[in-house]
């Protein structure tokens, strides 16, 4: 339940990440701090989730605790990616009135196409980073537990954004 809630809270942040860029540029407002605000909260709750269930040593907490916030900041680059994406194809749709061209659809295709092959390619680098400072089991575990959070993510994702016509 606690992951459920949790990953709702991570999709809010999704589509906060994805509001344009214009909004952005407006300068510092109180929406922009409020929203600064949410994303650390989330990122503190994700990694208080993560310290429940990962049971980790002292010795093991000193190796994990900075390869897990280096894979957080190069996941960040990639969710900044998915936003940027969500927002060009939400502004494709709009434009086109619930359809999107052919030329924008296959641009936003090949789009997050990469940024799940670079998920996929920096999962395999920490797992590997990980398997030397942890034992398989728990390696596996925090793996495991990011493939959740990141599937609820997804899924709240995709219940809310229409399919191509």
């Amino acid at each position: 339940m606690k992951m459920r809630l949790f990953a709702s809270l991570m999709f809010a942040g999704f589509v906060f990440a994805a509001l344009p860029v214009s909004a952005q540029e407006a300068g510092a407002s109180a929406v922009d701090t409020n929203m600064e605000i949410l994303k650390e909260k989330l990122k503190a709750d994700k990694k208080l989730l993560v310290a429940a269930n990962m049971n980790l040593t002292d010795a093991e907490s000193k190796n994990f605790w900075p390869l897990y916030d280096a894979y957080q900041k190069d996941l960040m680059q990639l969710n900044e990616r998915i936003g940027k994406t969500i927002s060009a194809y939400a502004e494709a749709y709009n434009q086109g009135q619930g359809t999107i061209k052919d030329e924008t659809a296959k641009k936003l295709l090949h789009e997050i196409l990469e940024v799940e092959e670079a998920e996929v390619k920096l999962k395999h680098s920490y797992a590997k980073k990980l398997g030397k400072v942890l034992p398989a089991t728990k390696t596996a575990r925090a793996i495991q537990m990011e493939n959740k959070i990141r599937a609820l993510i997804k899924y709240e994702l995709a219940a809310q954004i229409p399919l191509a016509y």
